[in-house]
């Protein structure tokens, strides 16, 4: 899940990026709002984290402005404008969620697993498919009483898959969920890490469909 990080303080966005990365999310960050317009622009996000009081602006203004172009992109105002009345203001201005400054880092990726499950109509956070349940909240998996472990990278494909599970997702879509829009793509990773994936779930768990990409393999009855 690519995210969006508009924070101007460089520390806290690095130690953002790095603990949402390792929460199994794809975190970018900028430190403008300007910056963040042209990130928007650029490449597709599944979630937006938006600090309030940055060096141009207030950060309610990209808020208003996304709405007003009937964008649907979750949004968590990250801030330490954390009183009541400033709740109030961001979530009637269009935020899914708030959260004060100073914060947990395992919260703050929770609440966006939440509204990014909310967004997708989804009640749980689990996805399953063919008898294995996936567990975002731990980058783990189970199927048979067993616990599988995965990689950032090969959680991100999976959870890409199993999110869609009848739909054919190409190796550019798949690099989105691995890449930040600013990082080098190396050419072989998917290829990579649906290998691996297979080793542990079974070769016919993802199909390749030859010069289009991948997808779930069809539900099969189990005994």
């Amino acid at each position: 899940m690519r995210i969006l990080i508009v924070e101007d303080d460089e520390m806290l966005a690095n130690g953002l990026t790095v603990g949402l990365r390792l929460q199994g999310l794809a975190p970018e960050a900028v430190g403008t709002l300007a910056d963040a317009r042209h990130a928007l622009a650029a490449g597709a996000f599944d979630a937006l984290v938006l600090d309030r009081m940055l060096p141009d602006g207030e950060g309610l203004e990209l808020l208003a402005e996304l709405r007003r172009q009937g964008s649907a992109l979750p949004v968590l105002l990250l801030t330490a404008r954390d009183g009541l009345e400033d709740r109030v203001a961001g979530l009637d201005g269009g935020a899914d969620d708030y959260l004060g400054k100073p914060f947990e880092l395992v919260e703050l990726a929770a609440r966006l697993r939440a509204i990014l499950r909310r967004a997708e109509g989804r009640a749980t956070g689990e996805l399953r498919w063919n008898g294995f349940t996936l567990h975002p909240g731990s980058m783990t998996g189970s199927r048979d009483g067993e616990t599988l472990h995965f990689s950032r990278r090969e959680f991100a494909i999976l959870h890409a898959l199993m999110e869609r599970p009848g739909t054919i997702l190409g190796k550019p879509a798949l690099e989105e969920r691995l890449y930040g829009w600013q990082e080098e793509v190396e050419s072989n990773t998917v290829e990579v890490h649906v290998h691996m994936l297979r080793r542990k779930l079974g070769p016919a768990f993802i199909e390749t469909v030859r010069g289009v990409g991948y997808r779930l393999a069809e539900e099969r009855d189990r005994p």
